[in-house]
């Protein structure tokens, strides 16, 4: 059976009341508890209890940057990691500028890194070099960053970054050319449903 969570207006997870759960309800796999002891790993256990008690101090009223803020330094955090696109250099630029403000030790890596030409890959005639995700989350490896923030990776660039990335990552922004960096947007326009949403 597929998990159809995003249909679901039941929510029996978030009442905890699993008897009104559809069959297909991904909280009834018996896999939950063998799952939640994952949780009670040493840094799962603090990346998670950070992150819950940070949602519920001062809900709604933090940006996405402070919040960032808080996670790092309550998860005493100390070298952060700063993987972003070149295409937002003047962004990227100011958030170093913040985050150091805050105390945070800084490694940053554009995706141009090292100027890697796109025929690796299979792609000709294009002068521009190609986006080189691995190597921004191998350098940052090398720098032992304790989390890592994606800034404006391309869709698929980030998958690569995540994947190699040996520290947690976080993401401050999303890459949307058409739409100012807001994916959500062209969600808004085309489902009337989720405009209540937007505040």
């Amino acid at each position: 059976m597929r998990y159809t969570c995003s249909s679901c207006n039941i929510h029996a997870c978030n009442k905890k009341d699993f008897k009104k759960a559809p069959r297909n309800c991904p909280s009834l796999n018996e896999r939950g508890k063998e799952i939640e002891q994952v949780y009670l790993e040493e840094e799962n256990y603090k990346i998670a209890q950070v992150s819950a008690n940070i949602v519920m101090e001062d809900y709604g009223s933090k940006t996405r940057i402070i919040e960032t803020i808080d996670f790092a330094k309550k998860c005493k955090y100390q070298k952060i990691g700063l993987a972003f696109c070149i295409g937002l250099q003047k962004e990227a630029f100011a958030v170093e500028k913040i985050l150091r403000q805050h105390g945070l030790n800084i490694e940053s890596v554009i995706c141009k890194v090292g100027g890697v030409n796109r025929e690796l890959i299979g792609i000709y005639n294009c002068e521009v070099p190609m986006c080189n995700p691995i190597a921004q989350a191998e350098y940052l490896n090398d720098k032992q960053t304790d989390l890592n923030i994606v800034l404006g990776l391309c869709v698929g660039h980030d998958s690569l970054f995540f994947k190699y990335s040996k520290a947690p990552v976080t993401v401050l922004a999303v890459k949307d050319r058409v739409l100012g960096h807001n994916p959500l947007q062209a969600i808004y326009e085309i489902d009337e449903n989720c405009k209540e949403n937007v505040k």
